[in-house]
């Protein structure tokens, strides 16, 4: 069947966070129901070695950054993240390649009908949820399941896996896997409904990703989340790596070389029927400082370039620089006994190949900047919680005062709107008297979500704080309507949900 096809059949499974069906409650996750889907479909995740990364934030910002440099450094390399931004094929890609359509189609109606078979013969109580599928899909792909010209066609499995946890991490779909390491990123107050109603809570669910005897990467943060994983780690008689010592002491150094950003030209490809074209271009304005500094690595220094952006992108690089050290030390882990690949005894992960990935790291929608020939730029930020919103909140502190500022923002029901619309809305007060913020603008605009929050619900947020704001029907007509009251010299954030921004991209991008 085509992808299409697949694509229609994977929406219809419903959110993973809504009612299996309407009149049901919301879907009790139960890590048993994985295991029965992925012993069906062949136990594909213990073809390959993972590591496994949850948290609140910057999950997949570090998971891209650790796959670049396991790319660099010659791997063949598996990445599993979530949400995706424009299509489902992102989630799952092999060393920075989206899986194809014919290979999704395949595998996604492989998974699909095993399930089928699980539920007529009372294996599974339920249907598998849409991101059980999307898993199942994923290893599979990872474990070489992939097509060719004839049909189907067995390849070897990946080297490596880094695998995104989707929600918390003692019942997410991807715990079934053994993974070498275990990441924790920064954790925060989200999707309390599911997780529980304090970091401690949270903090318990996230570290059911760590395995006894294991090894677990994280920082110092929180100090409840902080406490929640030493009792963890404690319990478990695991070996705890610190990345603090990645994290550069002082702010990233300017530097004297342009900063190259995306440029959408406004002469359309000959092949795309008028799309529009990314190019790069060159400008040394630049808006926020790349990250540009120096750490040591076993003696030897480490020249970290980013094209993350942002202060908080440090601790995520930091995290997948622990990652790489532990990696390369053949005393950390074991690796499986029945692997084809070369590598039976630590992966071979050179300094250059570290700061390579590093450079060489995509992971759009976060503090990306689109700049468009005589028109406002673009900042997409999918900062979609109350931690995310104090981080884009401080990228902006680092822009130019004098700058008109337009906010395209959304957000899920389920998020905490006050408080982020306290974080961010008051920055683009155009009645608060401050000059420099006269000309600033605040659009709301519905997404397509389920679980989207209300255009009266958003307008009520910022009324309650006494800041002007406008709604426009939908996404398009608000980027038209943003790019219409911002001067060419202005900026327009869009930000607030991953789906908001991955709308905004694509509208941007393809117009």
């Amino acid at each position: 069947m085509s992808y299409a096809a697949a694509v229609d059949h994977l929406y219809a499974l419903g959110h993973e966070l809504a009612p299996i069906f309407p009149s049901t409650p919301r879907r009790k996750f139960d890590l048993a129901h994985m295991r029965v889907l992925a012993a069906a479909v062949g136990d594909p995740q213990t073809s390959f070695t993972s590591v496994l990364i949850a948290g609140t934030n910057g999950k997949g910002s570090t998971a891209a950054t650790l796959s670049s440099i396991l790319i660099a450094a010659g791997y063949r390399t598996g990445l599993y993240t979530s949400p995706h931004l424009i299509r489902v094929n992102e989630r799952i890609q092999i060393d920075g390649v989206q899986i194809s359509d014919e290979d999704f189609a395949r595998l996604y109606f492989q998974v699909d009908e095993s399930a089928r078979r699980l539920v007529e013969s009372g294996d599974l109580p339920h249907p598998p949820s849409f991101f059980e599928v999307l898993t199942a899909v994923a290893f599979l792909y990872f474990a070489g399941d992939k097509a060719d010209s004839s049909g189907k066609a067995k390849a070897n499995p990946v080297d490596i896996a880094i695998l995104e946890v989707g929600l918390g991490g003692r019942l997410d779909a991807t715990n079934i896997v053994d993974p070498l390491l275990s990441i924790i990123t920064d954790i925060a107050l989200d999707h309390q409904d599911y997780l529980g109603n304090t970091i401690t809570e949270i903090t318990r669910e996230k570290v059911g990703i760590l395995r006894p005897h294991g090894t677990l990467i994280t920082l110092p943060q929180h100090p409840e989340a902080n406490q929640a994983i030493g009792e963890a780690a404690a319990s478990l008689d695991l070996r705890a790596i610190s990345a603090a010592d990645f994290i550069p002491h002082l702010p990233p150094r300017p530097s004297s070389q342009p900063t190259t950003y995306p440029v959408i030209s406004t002469k359309p490809r000959a092949e795309s029927k008028g799309n529009r074209e990314i190019r790069f271009s060159t400008t040394s304005a630049t808006p926020l400082p790349r990250n540009r500094y120096t750490v040591t690595l076993e003696h030897q220094p480490l020249e970290i370039d980013s094209p993350l952006f942002g202060h908080h992108q440090q601790r995520n690089i930091a995290l997948a620089i622990a990652a790489a050290a532990e990696l390369r030390n053949q005393n950390s882990y074991k690796l499986l006994q029945n692997r084809t690949n070369s590598n039976q005894i630590s992966y071979k992960i050179n300094n250059s190949a570290i700061e390579q990935g590093i450079r060489n790291t995509k992971w759009p929608g976060r503090l990306e900047l689109l700049t468009f020939p005589d028109a406002p730029d673009l900042l997409l930020d999918v900062a979609h919680n109350p931690a995310g919103a104090w981080t884009l909140r401080a990228a902006i502190a680092q822009l130019p005062e004098d700058r008109p500022r337009t906010l395209l923002f959304s957000c899920l029901s389920d998020k905490d709107l006050k408080e982020m619309s306290q974080i961010l809305f008051p920055l683009f007060d155009s009645s608060a008297g401050d000059p420099e913020r006269s000309k600033d603008h605040i659009i709301f605009a519905p997404i397509g979500n389920p679980r989207a929050a209300s255009l009266e619900d958003l307008l009520a947020a910022a009324h309650a704080l006494d800041v002007p704001a406008h709604a426009a029907p939908h996404l398009a007509a608000a980027l038209a309507q943003a790019r219409a009251i911002t001067p060419p010299n202005g900026l327009i954030i869009a930000t607030g949900s991953v789906y908001l921004v991955g709308e905004i991209r694509h509208l941007a991008v393809q117009e």
